[in-house]
């Protein structure tokens, strides 16, 4: 038995030897080397005549115009630390050219901080110091100039009561300090209406989804032909972008500069009041006769103050809350009932200092007519 075993054994082994020296062993697929040129993918399959799309040439094509023209903005304001050391504290945004000499339009929050210094950065790297022509507040939007060496090239602006839900737009700005970034989109919907975070109402705001982050606010919003249709603003949430993000119409820009040439101010108007809404069963509880905005306070020195506004004059414990009585009623603002809380901002929005607005007001049981000339709010 162990004599057959033994011979067996010798069997296999010789007809191992044959094998490993006679014949070239082919292993399995996934076990063999690389390829002679020791690429380990495949190269891209060449088809004639085939290259990029229309659509990714236009991009290509506006982004290569526009990019020159779309700047950075910084500012840095220096604030105490505890211990009394100075600590930088940047804040970034987007902006652009409108025109060969260095006139920069963006938004107002952008460069509505407490800097002694704006600082331009062109696409070619260059700094410049920027100076603040006008803010608008209202609209979120400034312009700013530099004073550059040479002509620069700059950006036309189009036409924004002509835009369409569904058209193709295009975002170039500096997301998250990531400078001359492109994103695609469309216009989702148009007249939008949001509050920033200051609580100012913005109307009338076009929606995209072109991704817009923090930092590009400011940034150029353009059509398939170029043309800055809005500028971008805000995004939906405290993060980033979720596909839902808000410009202001470029039209909105154009009002502002037609108003900047003709010496026109664009702070923000302010009236000087504090108001309660009243409507429904506080209304019947203070026996008013109609719902609207029962003055609580008169600034002094204040618009209000100047035309003669009254606030209250005692309080009364209304439920939870204590409540000024004795004051003017807000009931109507420039012939338009007031109907809604927001009713004064949303009057005030269209507005400038120096204006005039007509306030109905109720007072010692019967209405009156009393214009006001709007102030600028303090910053």
């Amino acid at each position: 038995m162990k004599v057959r075993t033994l011979l067996l054994a010798a069997g296999i082994a010789g007809l191992f030897v044959w094998v490993t020296t006679t014949r070239k062993w082919d292993p399995p697929r996934f076990l063999r080397p690389a390829a002679a040129d020791g690429k380990l993918w495949s190269d891209a399959s060449v088809v004639r005549g085939a290259g990029l799309s229309q659509d990714e040439l236009n991009n290509i094509e506006i982004y290569k115009m526009a990019h020159n023209a779309t700047v950075n903005i910084s500012s840095t304001v220096y604030k105490r630390g505890w211990f009394g050391q100075i600590i930088p504290e940047p804040g970034t945004g987007s902006g652009f050219l409108i025109d060969a000499s260095g006139r920069i339009l963006t938004n107002y929050h952008v460069v509505s901080g407490r800097a002694t210094e704006t600082i331009v950065t062109l696409a070619d790297k260059t700094r410049h110091k920027a100076e603040i022509l006008v803010r608008d507040r209202s609209n979120d939007l400034a312009l700013i100039r530099i004073v550059p060496k040479g002509k620069l090239q700059h950006l036309k602006l189009g036409d924004s009561d002509s835009l369409q839900v569904g058209q193709k737009v295009l975002a170039i700005g500096n997301p998250f300090g990531f400078e001359g970034t492109l994103t695609t989109g469309i216009i989702s919907s148009l007249g939008r209406n949001l509050r920033d975070e200051t609580g100012n109402e913005l109307e009338g705001m076009i929606q995209t989804d072109a991704a817009i982050n923090p930092g590009n606010s400011g940034g150029p919003l353009l059509d398939s032909q170029g043309n800055v249709v809005a500028i971008n603003t805000a995004i939906f949430g405290p993060g980033g972008n979720i596909g839902i993000g808000f410009a202001m119409p470029v039209n909105r820009a154009k009002s502002m500069l037609e108003g900047y040439q003709a010496g026109k101010r664009f702070g923000r108007p302010w009236l000087g009041v504090e108001v309660l809404p009243v409507f429904g069963d506080l209304g019947e509880l203070l026996e008013l006769p109609a719902g609207g905005l029962l003055i609580q306070a008169v600034g002094e020195g204040t618009p209000a103050d100047h035309a003669g506004l009254r606030g209250a004059r005692r309080y009364v414990i209304v439920g939870n809350a204590e409540v000024g009585i004795g004051g003017d009623l807000i009931m109507a603002i420039d012939g338009v009932k007031v109907d809604r809380s927001d009713a004064l901002s949303r009057a005030l929005n269209g507005k400038r200092p120096g204006d005039q607005v007509e306030l109905t007001i109720y007072r010692n049981g019967r209405q009156t007519r009393v214009r006001v000339t709007l102030g600028e709010r303090p910053e």
